[in-house]
């Protein structure tokens, strides 16, 4: 299974806001940082502050940051929202595949797909940020591609 870019750039967002704490910083900076397109991080924000994990605020002295239930939200359950729990294959696409009605493959998929999940659950950003990942993630703070550290 490979995480989708969205996902793989929210958990990054949650952790970079994790290090900071309550001070907030912008999605330009965060996109620049991570080196990523500002409209993609946009996105994924907007998906963030939906699932109420992070928060935004407009104007001088706004930006994102990760709420108390960001902190400690599942990190199983972000990956979820995200990734969808569809599944791995898919055995009714426009051409059905012959063998999906006895097929064992299916539901072996689907375990270690839910496997997976549970693994990451009882994850949370706190436990993601903590020595050694916070310390690297200071770090980079601020660091944009062209910026001296």
């Amino acid at each position: 299974m490979r995480l989708t870019k969205s996902t793989d750039l929210a958990l990054r967002t949650i952790m970079r806001l994790a290090v900071t704490g309550a001070e907030p910083c912008t999605a330009r900076q965060i996109a620049g940082e991570m080196q990523v397109a500002y409209s993609h991080l946009a996105k994924v924000a907007a998906r963030l502050q939906h699932l109420d994990l992070i928060e935004t605020r407009r104007g001088r002295g706004g930006g994102l940051t990760l709420t108390a239930t960001g902190r400690t939200a599942s990190i199983g359950r972000l990956v979820r929202e995200f990734e969808g729990v569809g599944d791995v294959v898919d055995c009714e696409g426009d051409v059905p595949c012959p063998l999906r009605q006895g097929c064992q493959l299916r539901m072996a998929l689907r375990r270690a797909q839910e496997a997976f999940f549970a693994s990451l659950d009882p994850l949370t950003v706190d436990d993601l940020v903590a020595s050694p990942t916070g310390p690297v993630l200071l770090g980079l703070v601020g660091r944009a591609p062209g910026l001296s550290p």
